[in-house]
């Protein structure tokens, strides 16, 4: 693997079997059939548990999808780590219903005997900065998205918890975490006529992924530095632009949104 990995799952379970598992669960029929990457690699570990792990910030939020569904498997617990944002999140699953662990990862990992690659005395450092997910809708307005997400949760919006704001270039969605979770495709499914751009990218903006969203599907991605293995077309410019301020200008979204604050 040679990027480090932004989320894991550490589960149970004979490792092909995972395997097969996570593709079914991440991937469409048709992304599996035209031979797509995964975008996983299945680690085993040295006892009942095994690592899944993604390195690719388009992807995070697949772990939660691989936990909640693995957790309707087995007994016990099954783990998702989220590595992209300081501080780490990890979370247990039991029978699809999650609860929030304050516990190292790592060290998580290493008692269940599926060591993370990337220890935390790693010298590549550069690798660990945190990400932030920040999404532009056109052609939504915040009321219009407050609606649908509250109809999406069943409940109203925590407050402060989703930062929005209507402007001359659409629907801007982002959150204090620096996570925005699946407000992106929420919104991209319900207003089919949108068309969403959602921006993950390190505060330096050094790693800078751009997904082009419209009826909840991804048809479009830049990224930089280029993903080795893409799983959606690939497009040189976003608005006509090629560098992430540039891009982000075109778009609307302050640079300052990304920062680790």
């Amino acid at each position: 693997m040679s990027r480090w990995p932004l989320w894991a799952v550490l589960t149970p379970g004979e490792p092909t079997r995972l395997e097969s598992r996570a593709r079914s669960i991440v991937m469409t029929d048709l992304e599996q059939e035209l031979g797509r990457e995964q975008p996983f690699e299945v680690i085993p570990g040295s006892g009942r548990y095994h690592a899944i792990v993604g390195t690719d910030p388009s992807d995070v939020g697949s772990e939660i999808q691989i936990a909640k569904e693995l957790s309707l498997e087995f007994n016990d617990p099954v783990y998702s780590i989220e590595r992209a944002k300081d501080p780490w999140a990890v979370t247990s699953w039991r029978n699809g219903s999650l609860e929030v662990e304050e516990v190292d990862p790592e060290a998580l990992a290493k008692s269940l005997g599926c060591p993370l690659p990337g220890s935390a005395d790693s010298s590549d450092s550069s690798a660990r900065k945190p990400l932030h997910k920040v999404a532009l809708a056109e052609g939504v307005r915040k009321q219009e998205a407050i609606r649908v997400l509250e109809e999406d949760a069943g409940e109203p919006l925590t407050p402060s918890y989703y930062l929005l704001e209507d402007t001359p270039r659409g629907l801007l969605i982002a959150s204090g975490t620096g996570d925005i979770g699946y407000a992106d495709i929420t919104v991209s499914e319900r207003f089919p006529h949108a068309t969403v751009y959602v921006i993950i990218a390190s505060p330096s903006l050094d790693e800078f992924v751009v997904t082009v969203r419209r009826g909840g599907e991804g048809v479009e991605e830049f990224a930089q530095p280029p993903d080795e293995f893409p799983r959606l077309r690939v497009v040189s410019e976003i608005k006509g632009e090629r560098a992430p301020k540039r891009i982000l200008a075109a778009l609307g979204i302050p640079a300052e949104w990304f920062r680790n604050e």
